[in-house]
C-alpha cells in the first residue's frame, strides 16, 4: 500500500518524493501518515462535536440541540441516539461556502501541497464533505468519484482526512488499487455527461440504483471488481492521516459496526484548474487554491489565503481575470447541485 510518513509541521512545506508520485500513479491512491497536525485536526473534532450537539446550528441539517438527549462530548455515543444522529448528520456537503474551518481545510497548505504535486501545478478546489458516521450507520458500495463530479480533461482527485482513528470495524475506506485505469462506468441516468467513456465499445451501462449499492449483488459495478481479486485495500487511518485518490479508481466503505464509535472525516475533492467542467454551477463556482487558469473562477469567501486571493505578480497566482471572477454571492447558488449528484449513502 503506498504509505509515506509526513511530519507535522504546519509551517513547512510538503514535498512528495519521486517514488511517491510513481506510487500513486501506479496504485492509485497515496496514504499521507500526519499530514495535519494533531491540534488542527482537534480544532475540527471540536466542531464537529458542537454540530452535533446543537452549539453551531445549520440551515437545513436540523436545529434541536441533542445534547439534551444524552449525546456525550466524546467520540463515544449512546446507540440510543444513532437513527436521530445519523438522520441529520451523517454527511454534509459543501461547508466550506458557509463557514471558515470548512474553507480553511479545503485550502489547508499541507494538503494542497500534495495535490499540486500530484494534479498540479495549476489547482481548483471544488467540494467539501464532512462525515461523521456514527456507529450503526450504513457505508456506501463500490463507486468512482468522476461519476458524480466530471471534469474534462478529467484530473479529478479526493483527499480524505481522518479525524477519528478509522479501521474496519468502524467503517474505514477500501480501495480497489490498480482499478485507477478503468474508465468511468457510466449510468443509465448521466451516460452523456461522462463523453467519451460511454462511447466505449462494450462499455456496459449501469442502472443508476445499482452504480452504488451497499448490496453486492445490487452493485452494477462487482463484474469490474471482479477483474481485480486480491486487490481490495483496507486503508486504516489516524487522525491527521489524509488518503489522496484518483476520480477512476474504485473505492467504499463499509458499515460502522462499532458499538460506540464515531468515524469522522473531512474530504475534499480539486481538480487542475485547466480542466472545465459544469458541476456544481461551473468553473466559476469553484476557488482558484494553486497555479494559474484561463478559465473562470471563485475567490475564497472567508479570505483563506491560496492563489487567488493574492495579488498578480507573485509567484504561484493566479492570472488577472476580473472579468471572469464569480461574485462571492454567487457561489452559494452551486451549494444544492452536490446534493443532487450525490448518493444517498455515506460517500467515503
Amino acid at each position: 500500500m503506498a504509505t509515506v510518513e509526513a511530519a507535522a509541521r504546519p509551517d513547512t512545506r510538503y514535498r512528495v518524493r519521486v517514488e511517491e508520485y510513481v506510487r500513486f500513479h501506479a496504485e492509485g491512491f497515496l496514504v499521507v501518515r500526519g499530514l495535519v497536525p494533531p491540534a488542527e485536526v482537534e480544532d475540527l473534532k471540536a466542531h464537529t462535536e458542537d454540530i452535533i450537539h446543537g452549539r453551531l446550528p445549520l440551515e437545513g441539517v436540523g436545529q434541536a440541540p441533542l445534547a439534551s438527549q444524552g449525546v456525550p462530548h466524546s467520540s463515544v455515543l449512546d446507540p440510543s441516539l444513532v437513527g436521530e444522529i445519523e438522520r441529520r448528520y451523517v454527511r454534509i456537503h459543501m461547508l466550506h461556502q458557509k463557514l471558515q474551518i470548512h474553507e480553511r481545510f479545503l485550502l489547508h497548505p499541507r494538503i494542497l501541497d500534495v495535490v499540486e504535486a500530484l494534479i498540479g501545478p495549476d489547482v481548483m478546489a471544488m467540494q467539501t464533505m464532512l462525515f461523521l458516521k456514527p456507529p450503526g450507520s450504513d457505508g456506501q458500495g463500490w463507486h468512482q468519484d468522476s461519476y458524480y463530479i466530471p471534469t474534462l480533461p478529467d484530473t479529478l482527485l479526493g483527499a480524505w482526512l481522518a479525524i477519528d482513528s478509522a479501521d474496519d470495524e468502524n467503517g474505514c475506506l477500501h480501495i480497489l488499487a490498480n482499478s485507477q485505469n478503468e474508465p468511468i462506468h457510466p449510468s443509465d441516468q448521466n451516460r452523456r455527461s461522462h463523453y467519451p467513456y460511454g462511447e466505449l465499445e462494450g462499455l456496459q451501462v449501469i442502472r443508476s440504483d445499482y452504480h452504488s449499492a451497499t448490496d453486492e449483488t445490487k452493485n452494477g459495478l462487482m463484474p469490474v471488481v471482479r477483474r481485480y481479486p486480491g486487490r481490495e485495500v483496507v486503508v486504516t487511518a489516524e487522525p491527521g492521516d489524509v488518503v489522496f485518490f484518483g476520480g477512476h479508481i474504485l473505492h467504499r466503505s463499509l458499515a460502522n459496526r462499532s458499538r460506540s464509535r464515531f468515524r469522522r472525516s473531512f474530504v475534499a475533492h480539486y481538480a487542475n484548474a485547466r480542466s472545465f467542467t459544469q458541476w456544481g454551477g461551473g468553473n466559476s463556482q469553484h476557488i482558484l487554491a494553486r497555479g494559474r487558469t484561463h478559465l473562470p473562477y471563485a475567490r475564497p469567501r472567508f479570505g483563506t489565503p491560496c492563489a487567488a486571493t493574492q495579488p498578480p505578480g507573485v509567484e504561484g497566482d493566479a492570472a488577472p481575470a476580473p472579468t471572469m471572477m464569480a461574485d462571492g454571492d454567487v457561489m452559494a447558488s452551486a451549494a444544492t447541485e452536490p446534493e443532487r449528484l450525490l448518493p444517498q449513502g455515506d460517500g467515503d
